[in-house]
């Protein structure tokens, strides 16, 4: 094994987590946060813990698949906990953890960039869908 000298151990280390190079881990974490069904999940749990039926019925469009997968997945990363009450029928509810929590203000605020200039969005991709030379 070479020697490396402690400039050298710095800079490998710093290329370890530069998202910008494929083998960087943080692009599974990327990855991960950047799905529509995580951002809209962290946005409803923002407020407290939530049944997972009212998760269902929050997030229009969600399967039940994709959202168990999903909470699954959250719950893995440490950024939700699950919690079972024994009952008939099981209270299954779901909330942030301290990590989860500390995501929250940058999936919040990337929800309500969304939906601040959807609009301006929309035109954009109409002037750039319409064909050369037709006004839109």
């Amino acid at each position: 094994m070479p020697t490396q000298t402690a400039a050298q151990r710095r800079a490998e280390a710093r290329a370890a987590y530069d998202a910008y190079l494929a083998t960087c881990p943080a692009r599974e974490l990327l990855d991960r946060i950047s799905d529509k069904w995580v951002t809209l999940i962290l946005n409803a749990l923002a407020d407290g813990p939530r049944r997972y039926s009212d998760l269902g019925r929050t997030i229009a469009g969600v399967s039940q698949k994709m959202l168990t997968q999903t909470l699954r997945a959250l719950e893995r990363d440490g950024l939700v906990t699950r919690s079972v009450t024994p009952s008939v029928p099981v209270r299954v509810d779901y909330e942030l953890t301290p990590l989860g929590t500390s995501l929250l203000p940058i999936v919040r605020a990337v929800k309500d960039w969304a939906q601040t200039h959807i609009a301006e969005v929309h035109a954009a991709r109409a002037s750039y869908d319409a064909p050369a030379g037709e006004p839109e």
